[in-house]
């Protein structure tokens, strides 16, 4: 969604525009995407209706904006350092930061959800965000196998979208929907035992490891 992204701005211009993205954020978790009123945005920036059509064109524009951001913190959530060149110990760092991640971000995660089923561009985006998450998994599968440390018979991209989409699935449930009460750490455990397990990646995982 092109209309979403930042256009060059001085110093002060991306303080401007992060300000509003951020009450963005307030307002769409605390109101709903239907509900949201652009001037409850700009008011929790404090700045004018005049300000905000500088930097957005509408609520879908800002909205799409957020996402981005949202995205960009999931793809790259800041994992712990691991030592040495386990591979489990980095699929199990790799899960946490990415389901804590989005455990940060739940309301918006939910959102996105709901909006994606009423508007096609939003339906859009999602499937995209899905196609990166996908491809990047793809790749460090594909790795681990030139590395003969993961199944060398499976297809890396096939085996991407089966396991990226069991940890995503999961994700929406206990954290965007809330209808499963799942304990986390059993959560990350569990889901990195699969993926090495589908892998057929060697590992010493163990509970709280």
């Amino acid at each position: 969604m092109e209309e979403g992204a930042p256009k060059r701005l001085t110093a002060r211009g991306e303080r401007t525009r992060a300000a509003l993205v951020d009450a963005a954020r307030v307002v769409f978790e605390r109101d709903g995407y239907l509900d949201a009123r652009l001037t409850d945005i700009t008011a929790e920036a404090g700045c004018s209706t005049g300000t905000f059509y500088t930097y957005f064109t509408s609520k879908e524009e800002i909205f799409a904006a957020l996402m981005e951001v949202t995205k960009n913190e999931m793809l790259h959530p800041g994992m712990d350092h691991v030592e040495g060149d386990d591979p489990a110990a980095v699929i199990e760092a790799s899960n946490r930061a990415y389901l804590e991640a989005y455990r940060r971000n739940a309301k918006l995660m939910r959102l996105m959800e709901e909006v994606a089923y009423i508007d096609p561009k939003f339906m859009a985006l999602r499937r995209e965000r899905a196609r990166i998450f996908v491809q990047r998994n793809a790749q460090a599968i594909a790795n681990l196998q030139e590395r003969g440390l993961a199944d060398p018979e499976l297809d890396p991209l096939m085996a991407s979208r089966a396991l990226s989409a069991m940890i995503s699935r999961l994700a929406v449930s206990a954290f965007a929907l809330g209808t499963e009460d799942i304990d986390f750490e059993e959560f990350v455990y569990t889901a990195t035992r699969l993926w090495c397990n589908g892998l057929r990646i060697e590992h010493q995982l163990s509970r709280g490891s």
